[in-house]
């Protein structure tokens, strides 16, 4: 943000009732109200929005979003700032969902594998006829074969993919109150 930076202390937040949280159970969000909704609407349609224009549009003192803002870092609410990429212009001419049949109780080793492809940008396990849907851009259709016939499918876990390209696509913004 380039006004004034936020502070991250990479420490755990501080719980009023009971042990500290462990790596496996985080602590429970606390409940946004209409304030900190709208500074997420913000954020998500303009993450480089500086504290002052945060505040002046929620009707907060500067002191007052920074705070906000640096909680909802804390409890994990805000997860980071990107930018939204036009992947056709990025030179990403060709994305696809690709579904996969898995073995049962793989999940966490083929997200790792996963995670570890060239233009992998999103991975979820889901229910149904599937287990994982991984949205992936490449350069053309030719290193999108050989991503899914050579990478995905060498993969021992993976028994099956289907993968279906994607000829449009919009991002979708915040949801305007």
């Amino acid at each position: 943000m380039p006004d004034e930076q936020m502070a991250n202390s990479g420490g755990q937040p501080a719980t009023a009732a009971g042990p500290p949280p462990t790596a496996s159970a985080p602590p429970a969000a606390r409940p946004l109200d209409t304030i900190d909704r709208s500074i997420l609407r913000m954020l998500q349609t303009d993450g480089r929005a500086s504290i002052r224009s945060v505040a002046d549009r929620v009707h907060v003192s500067r002191a007052n979003a920074y705070a906000r803002i640096n909680r909802l870092i804390e409890d994990g609410v805000i997860r980071g700032f990107s930018a939204l990429i036009d992947q056709e212009r990025a030179g990403q001419g060709a994305s696809a969902y690709i579904t996969l049949k898995i073995v049962q109780n793989s999940w966490r080793t083929v997200r790792k594998q996963l995670t570890a492809l060239p233009g992998a940008t999103h991975i979820a396990l889901v229910s149904g006829d599937f287990d994982v849907l991984l949205l992936v851009h490449t350069k053309d259709n030719r290193e999108l074969r050989e991503l899914v016939l050579t990478r995905i499918q060498s993969i021992p876990e993976v028994l099956s993919t289907r993968t279906l390209l994607v000829f449009e696509e919009t991002d979708l913004g915040p949801e305007e109150e």
